[in-house]
């Protein structure tokens, strides 16, 4: 079987640029490349990562696809441009040369909900599946409304939810979250990354138990075929660490066979960022 970690940063760190990275999370502020990374893939017997930006511009594009060159565990690339340009026809040409771009992102959770459903944001992602492009939705649980109307405006995009929308474990609410991930789920074209999830809940305290019906909510309306794993390390060290989430979702997934287990740890990612084999 092989795994696929679909999410995970790299940065050199900077203070002002990753100004997100708070005090409370000082354990992460510091630069974070390949070589810190593969010895986890190693130990959890994953072949390969999804790098995906964690900075707006053009040089976060850079840097990965520099990092990349001489880290060949890194299967894809998730970037950032301006969707809103005028001259986005242009920028999605330019990254179609390089092979490891495989979608973009904006961090919507930082925007107001109605920022996705703009005239100029939304003719930017028409824009990505002539290109074979995928986009990544990184939302609050409170934006998944707008995210349902605009994934369902676009059916031949591939979309994917990172971390679960991040719904509100650490105080346990469920139910609107529950309806919101529910609806969208009906729409074919996005998946759902299993990820982030120990960053929403007690840093310091949760467990497998905390997580576990947010999970099932997920596997159930998704299905096994439109979810993957995703460490979302770094920032995942400020609860717990690479190796602590992983354990978790090895013991949740042993309620599926073996051909089930392959599609969440590394086909489904495969599949729908087209990574090499």
């Amino acid at each position: 079987m092989k795994k696929i970690d679909s999410h995970q940063h790299f940065w050199q760190y900077n203070p002002v640029k990753d100004a997100w990275i708070t005090d409370d999370m000082s354990v992460i502020q510091r630069d974070f490349l390949p070589d810190d990374l593969l010895p986890l893939l190693q130990h959890n017997q994953i072949e390969g990562c999804v790098a995906v930006q964690a900075d707006q511009s053009e040089a976060e594009n850079n840097l990965l696809l520099g990092l990349a060159k001489n880290a060949p565990f890194v299967k894809g690339i998730v970037g950032w441009i301006d969707l809103r340009a005028e001259n986005v026809d242009e920028r999605l040409q330019y990254y179609k040369q390089f092979e490891l771009m495989k979608g973009f992102r904006h961090v919507l959770q930082a925007e107001d909900a109605s920022f996705m459903l703009t005239e100029e944001f939304k003719r930017g992602i028409s824009k990505l599946a002539a290109y074979g492009f995928t986009y990544d939705i990184l939302i609050t649980n409170e934006q998944l409304k707008a995210a349902n109307e605009l994934v369902a405006s676009f059916p031949n995009q591939k979309f994917v939810i990172d971390h679960l929308a991040k719904p509100g474990i650490k105080a346990g609410d469920i139910d609107i979250w529950a309806e919101d991930i529910t609806t969208i789920a009906r729409l074919k074209n996005v998946y759902c990354k299993v990820s982030g999830f120990s960053t929403e809940a007690d840093w310091y305290h949760w467990t497998l138990d905390d997580v576990r019906p947010y999970l099932d909510v997920v596997f159930r309306q998704f299905g096994i075929n439109r979810v993957m794993y995703g460490s979302d390390w770094p920032v995942s060290i400020v609860a717990g660490g690479y190796n602590r989430v992983i354990q978790s979702l090895e013991t949740y997934m042993q309620q599926f066979n073996a051909q089930e287990q392959s599609l969440f740890w590394g086909e489904n990612a495969a599949e729908f960022y087209n990574l090499k084999k």
